[in-house]
């Protein structure tokens, strides 16, 4: 194919080297190679490919020492682009001829490049440069900027820079640049806004830098997108920034240490769609300076700092939310109704505040909606409407009273907790309609009243396990950087915007927090199922239907009054890793068949009537005496109580055969047995001393003669 232009044979399972045959295709202008599994080196026919202008190799499995040499005399080529899969790709970047070509683009990632090539410094016209994900360290390099005026995209993150200095003459056109995740530290250049006025993206997330936000920063005029997160900033924002900046969608603050009031009258994002500043410390009221963003902000994150007064009613106008979180600061006062009432919420979190009142009868979240509400001063009864469109539901630790709910859309809520508040009454039988319930946290309330056998009935997680409980907006945007007749060689920007969602719940004697909300359908808490009713005043038999819920994790039922035997059943909980039955008043032997439980970490029968031998093999082997203390009848290891194995004398008379008939002492029913006796005798000697008859004449005889007697014998 001597007169073939483009080849594209990207995303295949090609092995091997590269054929020296392709140096023939002297016509050739796009070569696209990407996403195999290639290996070896550039041929040494590729001097050959005069006409080439495109060259991808990215996403291959190259191992060793990689030369650029094959390349040296391409006068043409204006694209290449080399990543590996392996870490034992080596780049030469010594002893380089004198290349020929001007790059547009050029992309080395995951190269292990520990310096960069030097033909870099002789290239003039690029406009793209990818250079993250290796192992570069020292000074950012910015003489990338100088020798390169029309050089709009500048990618460095993940690397090992630990220096960022800007020339101090330099004003250049670049767009979009990236260094995160590197070992940057000291102060952001102060001259920054100034030279590069032009940014519309800037990364710097997730390095060490300190002091204060250079106020230069004003000058970015058309800058979207700024995150800053995960340094050690400190300091108040700039007047400059938060009035200059007006064209910022994007900006991320998060985990530094920002101070002062937040976002004062005069702030001009007016067109902010995502802000995060949560875990930082700043102070005062919620600032007036949202307003300006009023209808085009989606993602509002101020959780973590300490901020005061009341959740102001103007809130609502932000018609556009759909997260938005306030958890973990100082906020007083009631939940503004309209705050909730907003259409397209998704998540709102207003946790761990000093929050009162009532909860509001009503919530927006058109498509579902995620509240958490736990840890604040909450009063009142639960509203039924309020779980109308819920998905999660956290009201942890409050101080609501009331019945549980009744539930208007059972279909919807997945996670379902009320841990911690003052809740009576007994467990509605509409429980049993959660279909979709993961995780069920009724502890620490005054439920009472039986656990309904109609529980085996939750599902404890959906059927469709790809599903995630996450939150999160994607938009993507392609920008060109290279266009020929057969190729346009896009940067595509995404912008993501989740929120991350942690539930914590009682495991294996711990409180563990279990975390969600990525773009990604892994998440831990999309495996998490648990059911806990501890800490209230349950009575009667644990419902052996309970041993069908196979997905459940966790089942906590412990502190309560239940005085059945353990159901055999429960040898189905096939997940199962925690078990707490402890201090309760149940009766019986431990069934065997729950050595079968091979996932069981928790196992507590502690403090009840317990008898028989404990169990032993497989996962029982490793639970220590702690899990059956307070059950004298119990035997055999851990325990130091030996189990008697002689046969009673009846059974050696019956030729050792075990009589049926006989059953375990209730201790129960005999303290009750002796105490009402106890009583009954003294009634009946009350009673016989309040009237004259012979035999109280009779008893008194008695008495004064015993007393006599005793005196009589007393020196």
């Amino acid at each position: 194919m001597k007169n073939l232009w483009e080849l594209d044979l990207r995303e295949n399972k090609f092995v091997g080297q590269l054929p020296l045959c392709l140096g023939r295709l002297n016509k050739l202008r796009v070569l696209d190679l990407s996403s195999n599994q290639l290996n070896g080196n550039l041929p040494s026919t590729f001097n050959r490919l005069e006409s080439l202008e495109y060259l991808s190799l990215l996403d291959n499995n190259f191992t060793g020492l990689f030369s650029f040499d094959p390349l040296a005399n391409l006068t043409n080529l204006k694209v290449f682009k080399l990543s590996s899969t392996s870490d034992m790709l080596q780049i030469k970047t010594e002893s380089e001829p004198k290349y020929q070509f001007q790059l547009s683009v050029v992309v080395l990632r995951v190269c292990s490049l520990e310096k960069i090539p030097s033909f870099l410094e002789y290239q003039k016209n690029l406009r793209l440069v990818d250079l993250s994900n290796n192992r570069l360290s020292g000074n950012l390099p910015t003489w990338l900027l100088a020798n390169n005026p029309e050089l709009k995209v500048l990618q460095l993150q993940d690397n090992l820079f630990t220096i960022f200095q800007m020339p101090a003459t330099i004003v250049h056109e670049l767009q979009f640049l990236d260094f995160s995740v590197n070992d940057i530290s000291g102060l952001l250049p102060d001259n920054i806004g100034y030279a590069l006025p032009n940014l519309l993206r800037m990364n710097g997330s997730r390095n060490g830098f300190q002091g204060h936000l250079p106020s230069s920063m004003g000058e970015m005029v058309n800058i979207t997108s700024l995150d800053l997160s995960y340094n050690n900033f400190s300091g108040k924002l700039p007047r400059r920034f938060v009035t200059g900046c007006f064209s910022l969608k994007h900006l991320k603050l998060s985990h530094n240490n920002f101070s002062g009031h937040f976002l004062p009258r005069e702030t001009s994002f007016t067109s902010l769609e995502e802000l995060r500043v949560d875990s930082n410390s700043f102070t005062g009221k919620i600032g007036v300076g949202l307003l300006s963003s009023n209808t085009t902000l989606s993602v509002l994150d101020m959780s973590n700092n300490f901020l005061t007064g009341d959740i102001p009613s103007w809130m609502s106008n932000l018609s556009g939310l759909t997260i938005l979180s306030i958890s973990n600061n100082f906020l007083e006062g009631t939940i503004p109704p309209s705050l909730l009432a907003i259409g397209f919420l998704s998540l709102i979190d207003l946790s761990g505040n000093l929050l009162s009142g009532s909860l509001p009868s009503r919530v927006g979240g058109e498509f579902g909606i995620k509240l958490f509400l736990h840890d604040n001063m909450l009063t009142g009864p639960i509203p039924d409407t309020l779980l109308e469109k819920v998905q999660i539901l956290d009201l942890r630790y409050n101080q609501l009273s009331g019945s549980i709910p009744q539930f208007v859309n059972t279909e919807s809520i997945y996670i379902l907790l009320m841990k911690g508040n003052n809740l009576t009454g007994s467990m509605s039988r509409q429980l049993c309609d959660l279909r979709n319930i993961r995780l069920l946290d009724l502890s620490d309330n005054k439920l009472n009243g039986f656990i309904p056998s109609c529980l085996y009935n939750l599902s404890f997680g959906p059927e469709d396990t790809n599903s995630y409980v996450g939150t999160a907006i994607t938009k993507i945007t392609p920008f060109k950087f290279y266009e020929s007749t057969f190729v346009v060689e896009d940067f595509v920007v995404i912008s993501s915007s989740f929120q991350e969602i942690e539930i914590k719940f009682s495991m294996k004697r711990r409180y563990d927090s279990y975390f969600g909300a990525t773009e990604f359908n892994n998440d831990v808490l999309d495996y998490m199922y648990g059911m806990d009713l501890s800490s209230n005043e349950l009575s009667g038999v644990i419902p052996a239907e309970l041993g069908s819920l196979s997905k459940l994790r966790v089942m906590n039922l412990s502190c309560n009054f239940l005085s059945s035997s353990i159901p055999s059943s429960f040898s189905n909980l096939k997940d199962i890793e925690s078990l707490d039955l402890s201090h309760n008043m149940l009766q019986g032997s431990i069934p065997q068949q729950l050595t079968n439980l091979s996932s069981l970490v928790v196992f507590d029968v502690s403090y009840n009537n317990l008898s028989g031998i404990i169990p032993q093999g497989r996962q029982f082997n490793t639970f220590d005496e702690k899990s059956y203390l307070g059950n004298p009848l119990l035997c055999g290891p851990p325990t130091n109580r030996s189990c008697d194995a002689k046969k009673t004398s009846d059974e050696s008379e019956n030729g050792g055969e075990e009589e049926d008939d006989e059953a375990p002492v209730d201790m129960l029913a005999f303290y009750f047995s002796s105490a009402s006796t106890y009583v009954t005798t003294l009634i009946g000697i009350f009673i016989l001393m309040c009237f004259d008859c012979p035999l109280r004449r009779a008893w008194l005889r008695i008495v004064d003669a015993s007393i006599a007697s005793v005196k009589s014998m007393l020196p």
